[in-house]
This record gives C-alpha cells, sequence and structure tokens, in this order.
C-alpha cells in the first residue's frame, strides 16, 4: 500500500495492519544490528589471532562500518523520503544480508573491512527508516513509549551476542557470528511486504557539495584519531590531517548557512532540546563510547579468559542493559529530564571510575556487579538522550532532525571507540606508569573516560525543567 505524506495534514491515515506490526519491524531491525555489533565485539580477539593482527589494532573493523552508517545517513533519510519507506527499508536489510554473507567469506583484514562498509550501507537506511516511519506514524504524546518499546526488544541482541560470539567463535569459527543473519534478514524482508508504511514527502535536490565537505570532515577527523596513536606517520602527516579535517568541517558550516536546503540544516541546533540532546550525545559517549570495546578485550587480552568465557560474563551488563528500559519512561515522568540526565550522567561517570580498582587479582564477585549496574546505567542514559533530542520535532522537521540524531550517535560511537582505542593506547606506551602491564593500561584508561563522562554532566544544565514533558506525556 503506497500512501503520499503530507507536510500540513495532522492526522495521517494508516494501513491499521502496518501500524500494529511497525514497532515490532523497527525492534527486530535493532535487534539484528545490535546483536551483529555485539557479536563482533566478544570475536575481536579470535579473529585478530586467526587473521594475524594485534586484538588492539581491530577497531577498524568497527570503526568503518560506523563512520559509514553516519555518512550515508542523510542520504537515506532522503531516500525514503523520495521513493517511500518501504521501498528504501527493504532495499537496507537486503544490503545488510548480504554484507553480512560478504563479512563471513572474507579471506583477510582487508576484505573484511571492505564487507563492513557494505554491510554498513544497509545498516545506514535500515533502523533509521523504521524510526522515521514511526516519527511519522504516531501523535508525539506516544513517541516515548513506542520508541522505549522498539528498544527494549532490541536489547535482546547484546543478551544472546555477548555469549553467542564467544560459543560460535570457539565452537565452530568466527565466520558464523555474520551468518547468524542472515535468517533475520530474510524474516524482515517478508515481514516489510505488510509492516511498515509507505511514506513520502516531497523532497528537494540531495546535497552532493555538503556531502563531500562533511563527509570528508569527518572522515579525516577519525582518520587522525586512528593515526594518532600510532608511529606509522610523522607529526607533519598528522597536522596535515587536522588541517585538512578543519578547513573541511567549518567549509560546511559556512556553506550550510547559505544554502536553502543543506545536508545537515544547521536551524535545528536553534531547538535546545536537539541540541543540548545531540551534544549530550557527543560528549557523554567519548567517555562511555568504548566500553563495549574496552571491556571485552580486558576480560580476553589483560585476564585471560576465553570468548565463551568473556561473553557469559557479559550476560549480566546485557540483562540490565534490557531491564532499565522499562524504567525510562517511570523516571523521566517522576524527575523530568534535567534532574534525570544531570544526576544519570554523573553516576555513570563514577561507575566507570570504579573500573579502575579491577585488578587482575580481583574477584569475580565484584566485576560481575559492576557490570551488570554500569549497563543499567548506561542503558537510561542512552534512552533519555535520544528521546531528549526528539521531544520537539514536528512533522515539518522530523526527518531532518532523525537523521541528525541517527548521526549524531553513529559518529559518537565511532570517536567514543577511537578515542578508547587512543586512550589505551596512550598507556599502554606509558611504561613508567603501567611497568607494561596489560592489565594496569586498562585500570588508567577506564579512570580517564570515567573522569571524561563526569565532566559532561555539565551539558545537562542547560536543561530547563520542562524540557521534554510533551514527549513524555507528562503534565505539570
Amino acid at each position: 500500500m503506497e500512501q503520499g505524506f503530507s507536510m500540513n495534514s495532522q492526522h495521517i491515515e494508516q494501513d491499521s495492519k502496518a501500524l500494529k506490526y511497525l514497532p515490532w519491524l523497527a525492534a527486530i531491525a535493532l535487534f539484528m544490528q545490535a546483536l551483529d555489533g555485539t557479536i563482533l565485539n566478544t570475536a575481536l580477539p579470535t579473529i585478530a589471532v586467526e587473521l594475524n593482527q594485534s586484538p588492539l589494532k581491530l577497531q577498524s573493523i568497527i570503526v568503518s562500518y560506523t563512520l559509514t552508517v553516519a555518512l550515508l545517513i542523510p542520504l537515506s533519510g532522503w531516500l525514503s523520503d523520495k521513493y517511500g519507506t518501504k521501498r528504501i527499508f527493504q532495499l537496507a536489510v537486503v544490503l545488510f544480508t548480504i554484507g553480512s554473507i560478504c563479512c563471513a567469506i572474507s579471506p583477510n583484514l582487508f576484505t573484511l573491512i571492505l564487507s563492513r562498509i557494505l554491510q554498513a550501507v544497509g545498516g545506514s537506511m535500515m533502523v533509521p527508516v523504521a524510526r522515521l516511519a514511526i516519527l511519522y506514524a504516531y501523535p508525539k504524546e506516544q513517541l516515548l513509549k513506542v520508541i522505549n518499546f522498539i528498544t527494549i526488544p532490541g536489547m535482546i541482541g547484546p543478551l544472546l551476542g555477548t555469549s553467542l560470539g564467544g560459543v560460535l567463535v570457539e565452537a565452530l569459527s568466527w565466520h558464523w557470528i555474520f551468518l547468524v543473519n542472515i535468517p533475520f534478514g530474510l524474516f524482515l524482508i517478508w515481514m516489510s511486504r505488510f509492516g511498515i508504511p509507505d511514506f513520502k514527502k516531497p523532497v528537494f535536490k540531495f546535497d552532493k557539495t555538503g556531502l563531500l565537505l562533511f563527509g570528508g570532515g569527518v572522515t579525516f577527523l577519525t582518520l587522525f584519531l586512528e593515526l594518532v596513536s600510532t608511529n606509522i606517520v610523522t607529526a607533519e602527516f598528522l597536522i596535515g590531517i587536522a588541517v585538512i579535517t578543519f578547513v573541511l568541517l567549518i567549509g560546511y558550516v559556512v556553506y550550510a548557512k547559505k544554502k536553502a536546503h543543506p545536508l545537515i540544516n544547521l536551524n535545528l541546533f536553534s531547538i535546545r532540546t536537539l541540541r543540548i540532546g545531540i551534544i549530550g550525545n557527543l560528549i557523554t559517549r567519548l567517555g562511555i563510547g568504548g566500553m563495549p570495546f574496552l571491556i571485552p578485550l580486558l576480560l580476553q587480552v589483560g585476564y585471560g579468559y576465553t570468548a565463551t568465557v568473556a561473553g557469559l560474563m557479559m550476560i549480566p551488563a546485557a540483562l540490565s542493559n534490557l531491564i532499565a528500559k522499562s524504567l525510562v519512561v517511570p523516571i523521566v515522568n517522576k524527575l523530568g529530564y534535567r534532574n534525570m540526565l544531570i544526576s544519570n550522567t554523573f553516576l555513570l561517570g563514577f561507575l566507570i571510575c570504579l573500573f579502575f580498582f579491577v585488578d587482575s587479582e580481583s574477584p569475580i564477585e565484584f566485576l560481575l556487579p559492576l557490570l551488570f549496574i554500569h549497563g543499567g546505567i548506561s542503558s537510561i542514559q542512552f534512552t533519555a538522550m535520544n528521546t531528549l533530542s526528539l521531544a520537539d520535532l514536528d512533522y515539518t522537521n522530523s526527518s531532518d532532525g532523525n537523521s541528525v540524531l541517527t548521526i549524531t550517535q553513529q559518529l559518537s560511537q565511532t570517536f567514543g571507540i577511537s578515542v578508547a582505542s587512543l586512550v589505551l593506547g596512550m598507556f599502554k606506551q606509558w611504561e613508567s606508569l603501567t611497568n607494561g602491564v596489560d592489565v594496569q593500561a586498562f585500570r588508567y584508561s577506564f579512570l580517564f573516560l570515567g573522569i571524561i563522562t563526569i565532566l559532561s554532566t555539565f551539558i545537562f544544565i542547560q536543561l530547563r525543567s520542562s524540557d521534554g514533558l510533551a514527549m513524555s506525556g507528562h503534565k505539570d
């Protein structure tokens, strides 16, 4: 069923069957991506051994995916508005599934990275398009509950992925961590025939110049973060990359202010809740974004646990992540976004700092509760920041706002992993502090990232007590 979408319409007629299944379709798409990411985190050390690479240098497999997704998200919003949410969602799932197959048959690191990029092309559209359809389909006062609902089933992915990844790489091979995506992809393709409305709206010519400026700037920034912790390039080369990054990003800002319909509409940042939510996502995730990358490495590289044991030890964090999702709505309704985010961000930073006290002699009775609590608090943080960002969007800017939020999420993951890798590499080289012991480098890295997270608390002080209440349905 193909439907047009009128930006002036206050009531949009929906196919009742599609509305019934849309949240489930979005949840399964999110599950598919989450499963892929968490399985990969657990499998990195095994992949490193088989591909003759250092496990501390395999962040390129993750960064190549998240960076590609971030760069293509604006195009996904434009494509879905022009050609319909249903058609683009189906294309996205097909590409993601094909990319997964290519990852599974990759013989070396280079082809694996290329396959991850193909997978990311689908990933850049799959979840964002489903979420955009939800923004179009549901009234604002229902969005927090709907978004929270799709996130809860999506969190089953990390719950399964942490243990499944370890089992698969030990019982079979690392290639199977990508093959498990195939049945889910086929199911989503079938379900999309009736489970997603086909929204369209008029679009302007796609901003190719903006994509080159913004995409180039972000790519060079990521390259800078990746290279700065290595000794393979000179200081002059790094300075050159930094200058190019600055010129491209400033060039985009100047260009976007003059263009009527730019790739990323900078006028959106005049919306206070969106602006604070976006900045909070970027800065806060510099501290917490690298934790899913660091913790499995700590358990396997630092403590010598097998992939299966490391995966099983991550289950408490994934389980609390899932449980905490059901607490977000009542907490926000009780405290409001401002009080909740200020207190939760500080607590999250404090918890990350506690990982500093984990050493090679620490009993598992200390580590597991810490992982459990950290997983729950992180879950609350992510959901609150994301829903706050969408709180004051309307039908005229939902597509652009959704794209900006999703770009931010992907970039913050990219930067978070890059910063975590940079900090870990820095402390590994600081042998007078760590005595060349890997666990010591991890400990100081956690302390550094925890402090960054605590400092990011100040971002949310700018919020007003009434911000985001329309999203939660709370009434004063």
